[in-house]
C-alpha cells in the first residue's frame, strides 16, 4: 500500500512502449512511480519492478479518482492511448472514448488534486497535411480521428490551465521506434510490423508505393527531455515537437530492417490507404529550451539494429486483429481478415 505522505508520479500507459522507457528513466533517477495500464497494448514484463503497477483503464472514472485520492500524485505523464492512426477512421467511438474521454478523467482528477504539472504525449498527427516541416506555430488541421482526439485534449489542457491553473506540457512525438515496441500490432508502428513479418517468414507489406516520408525517431533520443520536463517550470504551458530531423521513405526503412534482421524477403505493395504522405517536423523550439537533455539523432541503421537485436531475443508475436471495427466501408483489404 502506498503512503499518502509520499510524493508520486503517475504514468499512464507505463506498460507500453514509450511509457515503459519513461518509467525506467524516472525510477533510475529516484522518483516514486505508479503505473496505470490496462495491458491492451503493453506487457506486464515491460513494467519496472520498482514501480507500483495498477491494472486498469483511464476510461474507468472511479478507478482514476481512487488512485488520486489514495496517493499523493504530484505529476502526471499521460501516454495511454490507442494510437493506430490509420485504423482510427474505422473505430471512431472507441478512439474518442479512449483518447478523449479517458484523458478528461485524468485532467479532472489532476485539477481536483492540485497536480503540479500534467505532461501529455500528443502527436504530429494534429498537423494533418500541412506545409513542411511542421512547426508549433502552425494551425493544426488533423485529418483523421486519432489526430482530432489528440488535438481535442491539447485544447482541453489549455482551457483547464486558463480556468483552473493546471500546468501542462504537450509533446508531439512522431514515428518512435525501439525496444519494448509491440511488434504484434498489425495496425501501427511500421518498423515493428516489418520485423515481426520477417520473423514469421512473411513478405513485408507496404501501403501504396512506399515513397511516404517520415522522420523515424529512436526511443532513447526523446526520453530524457520528456522525463526532465517537469523540473523546468519556465517551460510549462507550452507545446514542443520532439523527434528526429532525418527523413526516410518507407521503402528505405524496409531495406534497413531487412539488413538488420539479416534476411531479405519480398515486399508486397498493397493499395494506398488514406494517410498523410509526407510528415516531419521542426525541432528548433525544443532545442532552444530542452537542449541540455537532447542527444544527437541516433542514426537509423544503429537504432534499427538495436531494436532488431531485442526483437530476435523476444521472438515473433501473434498479429492480433482488432475485434470491434465500427465501420467496414473503405477498410483496407488486408485489415478485413
Amino acid at each position: 500500500m502506498n503512503s499518502k505522505s509520499d510524493n508520486y508520479i503517475l504514468v499512464t500507459g507505463g506498460a507500453g512502449f514509450i511509457g515503459a522507457h519513461l518509467v525506467n528513466y524516472l525510477v533510475k533517477h529516484g522518483e516514486k512511480v505508479i503505473v496505470l495500464d490496462d495491458l491492451s497494448g503493453g506487457f506486464i514484463e515491460n513494467v519496472n519492478t520498482n514501480a507500483s503497477f495498477i491494472k486498469g483503464s483511464i476510461t474507468d472514472k472511479e478507478l482514476v479518482n481512487a488512485i488520486f485520492e489514495e496517493n499523493n500524485i504530484q505529476y502526471v505523464f499521460h501516454l495511454a492511448a490507442y494510437a493506430a492512426e490509420g485504423l482510427s477512421h474505422f473505430i471512431r467511438r472507441f478512439n474518442y472514448t479512449n483518447n478523449v474521454l479517458g484523458s478528461v478523467n485524468l485532467i479532472n482528477a489532476s485539477i481536483k488534486n492540485e497536480v503540479k504539472c500534467f505532461v501529455f504525449t500528443s502527436s504530429i498527427a494534429v498537423y494533418g497535411e500541412n506545409q513542411l516541416p511542421m512547426s508549433e506555430e502552425m494551425d493544426p488541421l488533423p485529418e483523421d480521428p486519432y489526430g482530432i482526439a489528440k488535438y481535442a485534449v491539447e485544447l482541453d489542457l489549455k482551457a483547464a490551465n486558463k480556468q483552473f491553473g493546471l500546468n501542462y506540457i504537450i509533446f508531439r512525438p512522431h514515428n518512435v521506434y525501439g525496444e519494448f515496441q509491440n511488434i504484434g500490432d498489425r495496425y501501427r508502428n511500421v518498423i515493428g510490423i516489418f520485423m515481426n513479418q520477417i520473423l514469421q517468414d512473411k513478405p513485408l507489406t507496404i501501403f501504396g508505393d512506399g515513397n511516404q516520408i517520415r522522420a523515424f525517431t529512436y526511443i532513447n533520443d526523446i526520453i530524457p527531455a520528456i522525463s526532465n520536463s517537469i523540473h523546468l517550470k519556465q517551460y510549462y504551458n507550452d507545446i514542443y515537437n520532439i523527434g528526429s530531423d532525418k527523413t526516410y521513405t518507407v521503402k528505405q526503412v524496409a531495406r534497413e530492417v531487412m539488413h538488420a534482421m539479416k534476411k531479405d524477403v519480398p515486399i508486397n505493395y498493397l493499395a494506398a490507404r488514406n494517410e498523410v504522405k509526407y510528415a516531419y517536423s521542426s525541432h528548433d523550439k525544443l532545442r532552444n529550451t530542452y537542449n541540455k537533455y537532447l542527444t544527437n539523432d541516433t542514426p537509423l541503421n544503429i537504432g534499427i539494429q538495436s531494436m532488431a537485436d531485442w526483437v530476435k531475443r523476444i521472438g515473433s508475436r501473434a498479429s492480433t486483429e482488432f475485434r470491434n471495427i465500427e465501420l467496414r466501408k473503405n477498410l483496407p483489404e488486408s485489415w478485413r481478415h
